[in-house]
C-alpha cells in the first residue's frame, strides 16, 4: 500500500509516496521514512525543522528509531525529541480505565510469543502509559480544566511515569516560546546530570503508578576502556535480550522503554547514554558542560556516574538491587576487579 507523506512549507507543499507494507507508518516505515524525507530535500531544499504529528493511539518507541540515524549514515535529519501533549482532564482515566485500542495488549495475548510473561496481577499497560513514557516533553495541558489539587495530582502521575522529561503546562497547548518548548530540544546529544539527580529524587513517586516506573543504577567509579567494554556488554545484553547478566533465576515481566545516563572516564571526560527501546549509544560528552565547570558536588564528583531505565515492571526495590548487582558485576569483570 502507498501513501503520500506531504511535507507544508508556508504556503507550499511538497509529497513523497511511501509503500507501506501494513498501511501504518508506526510499524513499516522503516528507512523508507527518512529516504522519502531526504529525497523531497533534494528536490525542495533543506526543512528548518520537521515536526512529525502522530495520531493518538501511536506507540512512540516505534517511530523514534526511524529518525534516530547515525552520524556515520551521513544523513542531514536527526531525532531533536519526542513532545507528547496530555489532557489534563483525561489522562487518569485513560491510564486506569483504557478502552479498546487505548489498550496496549501483550503479542501472546494473540498466540504469538512474547519476550516476557506478564502475570495476570500486572496492571494493565495504556498507550497513553508508553506515550509519556517515551517523551523528553510533556504539554500538559487544558490545565483551566481541573482544579489545583487535581492538576497537582495529574502532574505527580506524570512524573511517576517519566521523571526525566520536561512538563509544561499549557491552556490551549499555547506554550511560552516553541525554541526550547517544542523545538531544539536536543534531547538526544546531551544529558544533564541534574535531569538524572531528579529522576532519582522521584523514584519514591513510582508507587503512583506500577505499570511504568523508574529504575536507577550508580557506577561506583571513572571508568577505562575496560570498564566502558564491560558497560556496554551490560547494556547489550539488558536492552538487546531483555536479560539481567549472571542471574541464576531470570527476572520476567519487565521491559525497557527508555534509558539515560552519564558516564565519567578516568582522566577526565564524559560518556553519555541514550537509549529507545533496544537501540543505544555512548557518546562523547560535549565540552563545557556542567562536569568540566564543577559545578556538582564533592561526593557526586566521586563517583562514576548514574545511569536512569523508564519501563515497564522496573520499580521494584527487587528488581532495581538486581540491576545494581548484576552492572557491578559486569564493571568489575570489565577493569579485572579494580
Amino acid at each position: 500500500m502507498e501513501k503520500p507523506l506531504t511535507v507544508s512549507s508556508g504556503s507550499s507543499t511538497a509529497t513523497e509516496w511511501l509503500n507501506l507494507a501494513n498501511g501504518c507508518i508506526c510499524c513499516s516505515v522503516k528507512d523508507s521514512g527518512v529516504n522519502a524525507l531526504e529525497s523531497l530535500m533534494e528536490r525542495n531544499g533543506a526543512f528548518d525543522y520537521i515536526l512529525l504529528e502522530t495520531t493518538g493511539l501511536a506507540d512512540p518507541g516505534n517511530i523514534a528509531p526511524v529518525f534516530w540515524v547515525d552520524e556515520g549514515l551521513g544523513s542531514t535529519i536527526y531525532l531533536d525529541g519526542i513532545v507528547t501533549l496530555v489532557d489534563a482532564a483525561n489522562l487518569i482515566k485513560c491510564l486506569e480505565e483504557p478502552v479498546g485500542e487505548e489498550a496496549v495488549k501483550d503479542e501472546d495475548d494473540a498466540g504469538e510469543s512474547h519476550s516476557h510473561s506478564h502475570s495476570h496481577s500486572t496492571p494493565q499497560l495504556s498507550i497513553a502509559h508508553l506515550q509519556i513514557s517515551h517523551a523528553d516533553v510533556i504539554i500538559l495541558n487544558k490545565t483551566d480544566l481541573v482544579t489545583p489539587s487535581q492538576l497537582a495530582a495529574v502532574e505527580a502521575r506524570v512524573r511517576s511515569i517519566n521523571s526525566l522529561a520536561t512538563i509544561q503546562k499549557t491552556t490551549q497547548s499555547a506554550v511560552p516560546a516553541l525554541e526550547g518548548s517544542v523545538l531544539d530540544l536536543h534531547a538526544y546529544d546531551r544529558v544533564q546530570a541534574q535531569d538524572l539527580d531528579a529522576a532519582f529524587a522521584s523514584k519514591g513517586h513510582s508507587h503512583l503508578d506500577s505499570a511504568i516506573g523508574t529504575l536507577t543504577v550508580r557506577i561506583g567509579e571513572a571508568l577505562g576502556e575496560a570498564g566502558l567494554r564491560g558497560l556496554d556488554g551490560w547494556l547489550r545484553s539488558v536492552l538487546w535480550d531483555s536479560k539481567v547478566p549472571g542471574r541464576e533465576e531470570e527476572i520476567v515481566g519487565w521491559e525497557i522503554h527508555r534509558a539515560k545516563g552519564r558516564v565519567r572516564l578516568i582522566g577526565g571526560g564524559v560518556k553519555m547514554l541514550q537509549g529507545v527501546r533496544e537501540i543505544f549509544e555512548l557518546i562523547d560528552g560535549v565540552g563545557g558542560d556542567e562536569d568540566a565547570a564543577g559545578e556538582e558536588d564533592v561526593e557526586q564528583e566521586q563517583q562514576g556516574g548514574r545511569i536512569v531505565f523508564i519501563g515497564r515492571d522496573v520499580s521494584a526495590d527487587a528488581t532495581a538491587a538486581a540491576f545494581q548487582q548484576s552492572l557491578d558485576v559486569a564493571l568489575a569483570v570489565g577493569t579485572g576487579g579494580k
